[in-house]
């Protein structure tokens, strides 16, 4: 325990207009280690009273404050040197991210380099941004005014935590906006590096707020409060409803990224080593604790028994063992809650369907959340693994014998986040993506993100999307301004004499 100690307090505050705060009320929580379940540090637990502050601060920074008004490239510099200041904490980051979420040490030190590319690409995107003017000449000049939208409330999830908290961070800010952050309750130390890397890059006060605690407590505060413009949510597709249910009263501006079961679709005529590699990674990096993974792999029968038995050799192989280990490939799942939850999971499979590798707790490893990567091999369309998210290190592998099964068997699922497909044929790339449904599509890929591009789902995976100018457009209000700069046929409501073409359409159209 004193590894994450040695990085922070012993205690977690939220972060108030400027000033780090315990909860009105004095309620704490505790923070786990995953490789231990034990206790670490604790945690101020946030409640409405909390979110009440928080908000206030966030409205007067908005309605008061220099952010707002600022230019865009004076906003900019202070993005580039958030981005600068994350940089410096790089290692500080990736140790902390480990411990408390249980990601591997080596995927966690992407992390830092991750969120600082955020900032810098909002921050340019700022200074290049352009909005529509229309011209009717020597009548009337239409352009879009841009306008931060407000108090952006931003709830996220556990997995990553501080690089999702900096894809909403970064266009919240960018666009002129004052936040309001309410991190996972399972992963919050992280989040404490916020506020000294806001302070030290030139944020004014009450531009960033942070509010820890529960999402029945915290989360619900937010979502419901009169003075939050808009929600971004990352989590899972049952919290989704309940927050789009919620947001309704207030008609408040949603977002929201849920949950994923992504399929890969392997024909026989792809580069199957090549799939192997990318799938293997796709589902079982970040301890499979991602939201895109490929959890469902649709293999041609051909290839099929060979797939298969390839794959679960690999997976065998994929090194279990402590976070902190820079050799370990599979870390410690984030909460005890969690990990219940996949070996439930396991079990179901193992009724459903073949198990062909792990599915049970490494051997050595007898304390801590840690699971073995786990392939179920024919597994049925209609099974439980199939259909529902487990969000672990657990993968399904299915047979298809022709495209329109394939397609069926791709989108016969609640879900529709992320699709990857393997093939050689172009045409085939082309039509097989466009069928599926999902909102992102990789061909001989895994996830690889461009940062221009819509992130998001369709079906239960969410609402919206974001990405590039998509969150630009999330975080801002587009005004239209109408200018006359000549004469404007007005019909003369209540004057005499209409003419006799007068039909009382308006003005000029275009």
């Amino acid at each position: 325990m004193s590894e994450a100690t040695d990085l922070l307090s012993d205690h977690i505050q939220h972060y108030i207009g400027a000033h780090h705060v315990d909860s009105a009320d004095g309620d704490t929580f505790d923070v786990i280690d995953p490789t231990t379940n034990a206790a670490y540090i604790s945690c101020a637990s946030g409640k409405a009273a909390d979110i009440d502050a928080a908000v206030a601060a966030a409205r007067e920074a908005f309605d008061h404050g220099p952010w707002p008004t600022m230019q865009p490239r004076e906003r900019a510099r202070v993005l580039y040197a958030i981005a600068d200041e994350v940089e410096k904490v790089h290692a500080k980051l990736a140790a902390l991210e480990s411990f408390d979420s249980g990601l591997p040490i080596r995927q966690a030190k992407g992390q830092a380099n991750r969120a600082a590319e955020n900032f810098r690409f909002f921050a340019d995107l700022i200074v290049a941004q352009r909005d529509e003017t229309y011209k009717m000449p020597g009548r009337q000049i239409n352009y879009v005014n841009r306008k931060p939208k407000g108090v952006a409330g931003l709830i996220t999830p556990w997995n990553t935590p501080f690089m999702q908290e900096s894809w909403k961070l970064a266009p919240a800010l960018a666009s002129g906006c004052t936040v309001v952050l309410k991190p996972a309750e399972f992963t919050p130390a992280s989040a404490s590096l916020w506020p000294g890397i806001f302070e030290r890059a030139g944020v004014p006060e009450g531009v960033f707020n942070l509010v820890n605690g529960f999402g029945e407590t915290a989360g619900d505060a937010l979502v419901k409060h009169p003075d939050v413009n808009l929600i971004s949510f990352t989590g899972e597709a049952a919290t989704g409803r309940v927050i789009f249910a919620n947001c309704a009263p207030t008609m408040k501006a949603m977002s929201m990224e849920l949950g994923g079961k992504s399929p890969a679709v392997i024909f026989a005529d792809a580069d199957v080593d090549q799939a192997l590699d990318s799938t293997l990674f796709g589902v079982f990096s970040l301890n499979g604790e991602r939201c895109t993974a490929s959890s469902r792999i649709l293999v041609e029968r051909p290839i099929y028994d060979r797939f298969v038995e390839a794959y679960a050799e690999r997976a065998r192989k994929i090194k279990v063992g402590p976070p902190s280990d820079p050799d370990t490939e599979i870390g410690a799942l984030v909460h005890p809650e969690h990990y219940d939850k996949v070996m439930s999971y396991i079990e179901i499979g193992k009724e459903e369907a073949r198990l062909v590798a792990g599915g049970s707790r490494p051997a050595g490893l007898e304390e801590g959340n840690y699971l073995e990567a786990t392939v179920f091999a024919d597994v049925a369309p209609t099974a439980r693994i199939f259909q529902e998210e487990i969000f672990g290190p657990v993968v399904c592998i299915t047979p298809f014998d022709t495209d329109e099964e394939a397609l069926a068997l791709a989108n016969g699922v609640d879900y529709g986040l992320a699709a990857y497909v393997w093939t050689s044929d172009v045409t085939r790339a082309h039509l097989f993506s466009h069928a599926i449904e999902a909102g992102m599509v990789w061909v001989n890929s895994h996830n690889v993100r461009d940062l221009r591009t819509p992130f998001g789902g369709v079906k239960a995976s969410g609402l919206g999307h974001e990405g590039g100018y998509r969150s630009l457009d999330f975080y801002s209000d587009q005004q239209a301004v109408h200018i006359r700069l000549g004469d404007v046929h007005t019909t003369r409501f209540g004057a005499t004499g209409y003419a006799d073409n007068d039909l009382g359409l308006g003005g000029p159209s275009a």
